[in-house]
């Protein structure tokens, strides 16, 4: 008798997910909490677990469908056989429970099953079509366009999932791959021209341009919807300040080695600013308040959204009671988010909430901008990346490597005094870091 895999509860207000694309195909085994399918959220990408061991034996809905919570995708007969080739659904299970990941896990991609024999490449060196359609669409796309055979390549991602980062190194690899007892290592084999006879008719000139539609995602469409709303609902206004890093950079060269050591995590900038921004807080409480109807709600907790770049656009996850947090663990859970954040593993739940948000542009070479709330919250720290700039110290012109501040915040709550006052706290507290220490 065959059960149905429904759409399983995707968090707190969202009642429908995009299916992105299948892991399994009809007549293939799964194990019992295996994943067979992904589905798109408006936050997260979202596995669909099988909830017993047995053969898919249909799929009802296709890839790019829109699917509701509980609707019924796919089922799966605990006694039909696997197709000829498939392992049955004994020898799913078993690879499932030996899985190093966790009992009840299989990779999408195992190093022992799926990595080596079974799927090779076509004799044209174009990686097979049934090995495609089990990667995700970011990482299907970075394997066409590099031309490399991803049963070659060992997957960086959760259950051992090929990542596109793992495409590119592995593109990157084959590039500079060394020379070896006089024969280069094989590299990806670029696709063999057509010998086709062009077809009749004008030629395409060399300055023909070319057009590519692609539907937005729905993590895109809700990042646009919300960014406009934020516009439209509040009255928003950014204050900058600059702060002087030269503190913070000798703090980090002097103690980098034996926080390594002792914590097993670098040392960063953002535990520092985390920190400022709790300390500042306590004198500007509105920051960290929202507004609701038409009362003021203030927490006597941070929870700080961290904004973090996933491969489908920009994700905050919340590091929670980040007030009472040392150094240390404020560091290992923003490195986790940002690890998983590109695995796409990060949970919905760790995505909700947040009072306040910061935003390092910096990273990615940004000077100066304006960030964009984050609603219901009311303000938003932008950081930006540091350079030497000559600025006057005791009466002496001098070079600091210098980082702009930008501080967006809703001027319905929070008033331009307020505002300003918060953003000196934290350029005090970052130009000084004792004053972390003793609370002032």
């Amino acid at each position: 008798m065959a059960t149905d895999v429904e759409v399983p509860a995707l968090g707190e207000s969202i009642t429908e997910g995009t299916l992105a694309n299948w892991l399994k195909k009809p007549g293939e085994a799964v194990a019992a909490d295996e994943p067979i399918a992904e589905l798109e959220t408006d936050k997260v990408s979202v596995e669909v677990p099988s909830p017993i061991a047995g053969v898919l034996t249909e799929q009802l809905a296709q890839a790019g469908d829109t699917v509701a919570v509980g609707a019924v995708i796919a089922r799966v007969d605990q006694s039909a056989t696997a197709a000829p080739g498939a392992p049955s659904p004994a020898q799913a299970a078993a690879a499932s429970t030996t899985n190093p990941a966790g009992a009840g896990e299989t990779p999408a991609l195992r190093e022992d099953a799926e990595l080596n024999a079974p799927h090779a490449p076509d004799p044209d060196g174009a990686p097979r079509d049934d090995v495609i359609t089990t990667l995700s669409p970011a990482v299907r796309r970075a394997v066409l366009e590099y031309h490399v055979d991803p049963t070659s390549i060992r997957g960086s991602g959760k259950d051992g999932r090929l990542t596109k980062d793992d495409v590119v190194a592995a593109a990157q690899g084959q590039k500079s791959a060394p020379v070896q007892g006089g024969v280069q290592a094989p590299q990806a084999k670029a696709p063999a021209p057509e010998s086709k006879a062009p077809p009749p008719g004008p030629r395409p000139s060399p300055g023909d341009r070319h057009e590519e539609r692609v539907k937005m995602t729905r993590l895109r469409q809700t990042i646009a919807k919300r960014l406009k709303e934020a516009q439209n609902s509040a009255a928003m206004l950014t204050t900058f300040n600059d702060v002087d890093m030269s503190a913070v950079i000798d703090a980090r060269a002097r103690y980098k080695d034996l926080f390594e050591k002792k914590h097993g995590i670098r040392l960063g900038f953002m535990g520092f600013f985390v920190k400022a921004c709790a300390l500042a807080a306590k004198d500007v409480p509105s920051v960290n308040a929202s507004i609701e109807g038409d009362e003021i709600v203030y927490h006597d907790y941070l929870d700080v959204s961290v904004a973090v770049s996933a491969p489908k656009g920009l994700v905050v996850p919340v590091v929670r009671n980040a007030d009472r947090m040392s150094f240390a663990e404020i560091e290992k859970t923003i490195a986790d988010f940002g690890k998983r954040a590109k695995e796409g593993t990060l949970t919905v739940d760790e995505m909700q909430g947040g009072t306040f948000t910061i935003s390092n542009g910096g990273v990615f070479g940004s000077l100066l901008s304006t960030p964009i709330i984050n609603p219901p919250q009311s303000a938003v720290l932008g950081m930006h990346r540091i350079e030497e700039r000559p600025v006057v110290k005791d009466g002496q012109i001098v070079a600091r490597p210098m980082m702009y501040l930008a501080l967006s915040y809703d001027h319905r709550l929070i008033d331009g005094r307020e505002a300003v006052t918060f953003l000196v706290r934290v350029k005090e507290a970052i130009e000084d870091p004792t004053r972390l220490l003793i609370d002032l």
